[in-house]
């Protein structure tokens, strides 16, 4: 069930800000693609384009904002790109979508001003798995071309790293303003008494989810053939010339790095990869090559490309040690043999959970698993991911499912089984049991009026023109300086 929350505004628009900006960066390269104009006055230009019915249309600017233009065919962009992804437009008007520009305009204005940096390699390794991912969908790469009326790939390219970029300094900007915000307990406890208690919202039907993982053992023999492996690899490399980054492109198990040769940019501010990989990458200097070292995730050896300032650029090649159908086989028993003994009682789930589970993460904690986006137990059924779903969906309290088989980044092959621990029904907010939802929503209203407070500072500080009808639109922010 939906959260119902008839007094607080803010939802709202939440859902709307950040429902158009993760649509803008998933189904369009063109929404900030506009160059920086080097003079205000350019306010004139124009584009003559074709309209629905034939005719020659043209394409102004509708607003600058610092160092931005929008024009008026980004407007109708936002249109064609919300209803290509589903979205009902019905509600949405031109004045909200246009409002939407200008503030993401503003967010990249001042975060150049405000020296925010985006690393150029992390965009770029960003667009070349973002073309990957859209010409295998529509494809191939010419349809892909064809179908945003490009000339070539790079052409595209260039495209997708301006609007990415943008993307990442206008997020980078918002983020910065809030990053320090908090909320004590009497400031949750005010915000309930203030906008929850008279009209209290809704929460929806939630679970509480345990499971149970093993994870097939690799044989001693597999590894030692894989460290071997990855030791050839090094040595062709600095004693024949051989390429890292084809030998990343063409053996590296890495999905996620081997099309850009294994790259990865680390920031020591900022940690990306697991501790094992931060720690070899940043005791190696510029051209070495790090023994092969073990994570979750497999073997890996790391080449480090260059560092700047707090900025790493590695490559590395991850393997991982074959799994023998024994070993599956051998798991598969023991975690069928575990839940044949919670079902006969003569353990519970906890202890089982102690006793056999490879998931650390889970395991001390009776198998609970725990939400990622409120990071309690309970998982609202209408937000729940729809796998995990699927898994627990027909099991009552206490059921135990079946051995279900699965995999993850680091595991090609595990088992595992889940039980549905609690089960809360739909219910009114209350604030001793829905204490970390109200603070969630508690925050958000804290930080939106931040972000409210920095919008208002920053237009009256910033070059701002709306030109023709948009500057009837009656927007929350005082866009036209009048107020």
């Amino acid at each position: 069930m939906q959260l119902k929350i008839k007094n607080l505004k803010f939802i709202t628009n939440v859902k709307l800000k950040y429902l158009t900006l993760s649509l803008l960066v998933l189904t369009s390269f063109s929404s900030f693609a506009q160059e920086i104009i080097e003079d205000k006055k350019e306010e004139k230009v124009e584009e003559k384009k074709q309209d629905q019915s034939g005719k020659i249309k043209i394409d102004g600017v509708a607003a600058v904002v610092g160092d931005f233009v929008v024009l008026d065919s980004d407007i109708d962009r936002q249109y064609e790109m919300l209803e290509a992804s589903g979205v009902n437009t019905k509600d949405i008007t031109r004045c909200q979508l246009f409002g939407k520009l200008l503030e993401d305009k503003l967010y990249i204005h001042h975060a150049i001003q405000d020296s925010i940096e985006v690393s150029d390699m992390e965009v770029r390794a960003q667009v070349d798995q973002q073309l990957s991912a859209f010409a295998q969908q529509i494809g191939s790469m010419e349809k892909l071309i064809e179908y945003y009326k490009k000339d070539s790939e790079e052409e595209l390219k260039e495209e997708m790293y301006t609007l990415n970029k943008n993307n990442k300094m206008a997020a980078m900007m918002q983020q910065k303003i809030v990053e320090e915000i908090e909320v004590t307990p009497e400031e949750v406890r005010q915000f309930y008494n203030n906008e929850l208690k008279e009209d209290p919202p809704v929460f929806g039907t939630e679970l509480k989810i345990a499971q149970i993982v093993v994870i097939p053992e690799t044989t001693s023999e597999e590894v030692d053939k894989v460290i071997k492996r990855l030791k050839e690899f090094k040595a062709d490399v600095l004693e024949n010339g051989s390429s890292f980054t084809t030998k990343a492109v063409l053996y590296s198990e890495d999905t996620g790095s081997k099309n850009k040769g294994g790259r990865y940019t680390l920031n020591r501010k900022r940690p990306q990869m697991v501790k094992e990989f931060r720690d070899v990458a940043f005791s190696l200097q510029e051209g070495e090559i790090s023994e092969p070292f073990k994570s979750d995730f497999g073997y890996h050896i790391i080449h480090l490309e260059k560092i700047r300032g707090q900025e790493y650029d590695v490559q590395h090649i991850l393997l991982r040690p074959k799994l023998t159908q024994e070993a599956q086989d051998t798991a598969k028993a023991e975690i069928e043999n575990v839940r044949d003994r919670i079902v006969a009682g003569d353990i519970t789930f906890t202890e089982a959970a102690l006793e056999v589970s490879d998931e650390k993460e889970t395991k001390y904690d009776g198998g609970q698993l725990r939400n990622p986006a409120t990071q309690d137990y309970s998982f609202e059924l209408t937000k729940i991911d729809p796998e995990l779903y699927a898994q627990v969906q027909d099991l009552k309290d206490g059921d135990v499912s079946l051995v279900i088989r699965d995999e993850d980044r680091s595991n090609p092959v595990k088992y595992k089984i889940l039980t549905v621990t609690d089960r809360i029904d739909e219910h009114k907010a209350d604030f001793a049991k829905d204490y970390l939802k109200i603070k969630e929503l508690a925050l958000q209203d804290k930080q939106l009026r931040a972000i409210e407070k920095w919008q208002n500072e920053k237009i009256m500080e910033t070059y701002i023109k709306l030109n023709g009808e948009h500057r009837e639109c009656d927007f929350n922010s005082n866009w036209l300086k009048n107020k």
